[in-house]
């Protein structure tokens, strides 16, 4: 399922809670892939953060992904919070050799690269020298978590310097709507655990922005943290960008309904969008009527 304008998708494309709900009844891991790109065009492939695919599963998930899906891998961590981009060309090229295979049949949207908190202002030259190195071809997004970096002050402006004259856009990551949420819930807590609680800028350097939501369990609930995002893809759709959007949840049961509601309350304002198709548990919808 390709959707027009912009990419919506989760975390994870395998989820067993979804049997059921948003796989059908009776559907196996061999099946999750494909029924859920029938339905969202994009996921987030943190698969690649602890360790490279063996090339046949690449294969496999291109073959079984649907036209227009696109797989937005995260760089290995022993590239990025290991070595800290120092010394890894062997690495980086073993991991974009492994994707290759996606880039080719227009299967692959940006590749992240989530740096750890502690990769600071200083470590800037190493990431305009990483950056730089990359082979053109390929699209990539870059994620910090340092504070420096959401000051507003002369570190946040190299760097997004830096990303802007590469093309590079800058991740956005928001949990302010996990972090609003109960902490009763033991998966809300694990996640409020787990996550980074940061300062939001929505600030697009390039032509594809890229935004990891955190949400609140209760997908209803994540509402009024979203008009902002909703204005924004509306702005983004408009000027031509291709925006990417990642639902997340606590352990990413509501993932799909929490994505469902995005596309959904995105339509109302951005007609253009189009629909989403029913979830392979729900029956099709019915051809309208030439009456």
């Amino acid at each position: 399922m390709a959707l027009s304008h912009y990419h919506l998708g989760c975390p994870v494309w395998s989820n067993r809670d979804w049997i059921g709900d948003f796989f059908t009844a009776a559907a196996k891991p061999a099946e999750f892939l494909r029924q859920y790109s029938a339905v969202f065009d994009t996921v987030e492939g943190n698969n690649c953060f602890y360790g490279l695919p063996k090339p046949e599963t690449v294969l496999r998930w291109r073959d079984e992904a649907a036209p227009g899906f696109r797989f937005c891998f995260k760089f290995p961590r022993s590239i990025s919070h290991e070595r800290r981009l120092r010394g890894v060309a062997a690495e980086t090229s073993e991991f974009l050799e492994r994707i290759t295979p996606l880039a080719m049949a227009g299967r692959l949207g940006p590749s992240f690269l989530q740096l750890p908190p502690r990769f600071g202002p200083d470590d800037l030259p190493a990431l305009r020298d990483y950056l730089q190195a990359l082979p053109k071809e390929f699209q990539y997004a870059v994620e910090v978590r340092h504070r420096a970096f959401f000051a507003k002050g002369e570190a946040e402006r190299q760097l997004n310097r830096l990303l802007l004259d590469l093309g590079v856009d800058r991740v956005m990551l928001d949990s302010r709507a996990l972090f609003s949420a109960d902490p009763a819930d033991p998966d809300t807590r694990i996640a409020q655990g787990k996550k980074p609680r940061l300062p939001v800028h929505a600030i697009s350097l390039g032509s594809r922005p890229f935004i990891r939501y955190i949400g609140h369990p209760d997908p209803e609930a994540n509402r009024p943290f979203l008009e902002p995002w909703l204005e924004k893809l509306t702005l983004w759709i408009g000027e031509g960008r291709e925006p990417y959007f990642f639902a997340h949840t606590p352990n990413n049961r509501q993932a799909p309904h929490l994505a469902r509601r995005v596309h959904e309350w995105l339509q109302a304002r951005c007609p253009e969008v189009g629909t989403l198709p029913p979830w392979p548990a729900e029956p099709p919808i019915p051809p309208a009527s030439c009456n």
